[in-house]
């Protein structure tokens, strides 16, 4: 490795995963896409969406590039589905740069945003589906199954519902709050495909979290825990007991 690439990885790496920050690929990826989504606002409008979102009939009349570009397009009418984008990107992409490296990071986000874009023409077209999709959220959910693979035991803090939960836990509850609260327009299909290339890019991290050694370790720990709160409460009780019975004046 030069001395350049050593310096790099030195800078990224000082962060640490205590808290993202805004690295140098993170950083471009963000500009690219608010600069396209104000292309789209001021500009392009549905017309620039007809031509780069991924859709059926598009792909198969020869629009081959679609499932590359839709990534980077976002709805003009919605810019909240940019904000969570790219508060996901900054938040989850700044550990997971630091460690790989900017390249690494690039060609991981890419390969699942157009892995997702690929599986999008697929299923629509099996299942008749005419709209078309755009956004950065396959390439999204592909950093957080990344995220929750390489630092499963993480705990996350939600903004909504303000809980606690584990990293490796976060895509599955994505997936539930989404199929719940998200309506009608969300491509869950978008989501799922994203998962699914971000697994097969690290399967061998997915094969080693659901070895039977690795499970049978959890399920082991989760039965201690569960032991020491039992402990912990008969204690609890016990204190409560010696504190209510009634003592001599």
């Amino acid at each position: 490795m030069s001395d350049r690439n050593r310096y790099q990885q030195y800078r990224f790496r000082s962060s640490g995963i205590g808290g993202s920050s805004l690295t140098p690929m993170v950083k471009r990826l963000l500009i690219a896409n608010v600069a396209v989504y104000l292309f789209q606002l001021f500009f392009g409008g549905y017309t620039f969406v007809a031509y780069f979102a991924v859709s059926v009939d598009a792909f198969f009349s020869g629009f081959f590039w679609q499932p590359f570009t839709y990534m980077w397009l976002h709805a003009p009418s919605s810019a909240f589905h940019l904000l969570f984008n790219m508060f996901a990107l900054w938040m989850f992409g700044g550990p997971l740069e630091s460690v790989w490296g900017s390249r690494r990071f690039l060609r991981f986000y890419l390969t699942c945003g157009v892995g997702a874009g690929v599986i999008i023409v697929l299923w629509n077209s099996l299942m008749g589906v005419p709209y078309p999709t755009l956004g950065a959220s396959g390439a999204i959910y592909g950093l957080l199954m990344a995220f929750g693979l390489t630092w499963p035991d993480r705990t996350i803090v939600l903004l909504f519902p303000p809980i606690p939960i584990k990293a490796i836990w976060f895509i599955p509850f994505l997936f539930l709050m989404s199929l719940l609260f998200g309506g009608g327009n969300i491509s869950h299909v978008g989501h799922l495909g994203g998962v699914i290339v971000a697994g097969w890019l690290m399967r061998g991290e997915l094969s080693r979290y659901l070895s039977f050694g690795s499970l049978r370790h959890r399920w082991h720990r989760w039965r201690m825990r569960n032991r020491l709160r039992a402990v912990r409460r008969e204690e609890w009780e016990r204190r409560n007991e010696d504190d209510d019975e009634p003592r001599p004046h």
